[in-house]
């Protein structure tokens, strides 16, 4: 792994109730400073789903700034991709906010069960490491395609991929909102990883189900392509909700190496 010539990073972020709910329990995280950037879609009735994911975004931007911080002290890192620092920095903190938001539901059982999505990136090196619990999403929009990196940890996926449904019964499936891994519903949480080398020119769009439930990908594309970034997770949203907007709606566009 060469010396990479530090990234530029643009980042803008938005969250919306909706058009159907009363309360937002959706949370981001966009931290400029650290290149950390986080989407935490909340469940579990009103106070708990607004807890949990406001736990999260939290504890993650704390163990985040800590760990980051060590990184790159002894210089820049030469080893191979798959055994750098920072892969395992956005696992870590999940799993430090999944013991925390389930160590705060023991101790307050009106939140008894309450959990959270997290879809989060961070960028070093020229490379980012994605952390992914959930169905929130993360896309990555290259040379005019736009490709789904995370997966979803839902019931739908599940059944999709074992080829009981297909993906238009997908889209209108009543288990839509079933998700089958959460942050804090249980104490520890498996949290799948991703390194992607950071392109100049690459946008990557982190969103709750809130947008991915009614925009497609294409839509998606077209938006940001349309935009200037700064204004496109508010036309994100505006989309969702004049299409329903049946849930909160959170979007984070990060442009990488860009003048605005």
């Amino acid at each position: 792994m060469g010396e990479q010539k530090p990234l530029k990073i643009l980042a803008f972020g938005q969250t919306d109730v909706g058009m159907r709910r009363e309360r937002n329990e959706d949370n981001l995280l966009v931290s400029n400073e650290h290149f950390v950037y986080v989407v935490a879609d909340g469940m579990g009735g009103h106070a708990g789903g607004q807890m949990a994911s406001k736990i999260a975004v939290t504890t993650i931007d704390e163990v985040m700034t800590e760990q980051l911080g060590k990184i790159g002290q002894n210089g820049p890192y030469k080893g191979p991709i798959e055994q750098h620092p920072a892969l395992m920095c956005l696992p870590t903190a999940v799993k430090r906010a999944c013991a925390a938001i389930f160590r705060h539901s023991d101790e307050n059982p009106e939140l008894k069960g309450m959990g959270t999505t997290v879809t989060g990136v961070t960028f070093r090196d020229g490379y980012a490491f994605f952390g992914h619990v959930g169905d929130s999403r993360a896309y990555l929009i290259r040379d005019g395609h736009i490709e789904q990196l995370s997966e979803d940890h839902s019931l739908v996926n599940e059944q999709l991929k074992a080829g009981l449904i297909t993906a238009e019964q997908a889209k209108v499936s009543r288990f839509k909102n079933i998700i089958t891994r959460s942050v804090g519903f249980e104490e520890d949480v498996a949290v799948d990883t991703m390194v992607v080398p950071a392109r100049e020119g690459d946008i990557y769009v982190l969103c709750s189900d809130g947008l991915a439930n009614l925009a497609s990908e294409p839509d998606i594309l077209q938006l940001v392509s349309d935009n200037f970034l700064s204004q496109s997770p508010k036309q994100l949203i505006q989309l969702a909700n004049d299409r329903g907007g049946d849930d909160n709606i959170t979007v984070i566009v990060i442009y990488v190496n860009g003048v605005e």
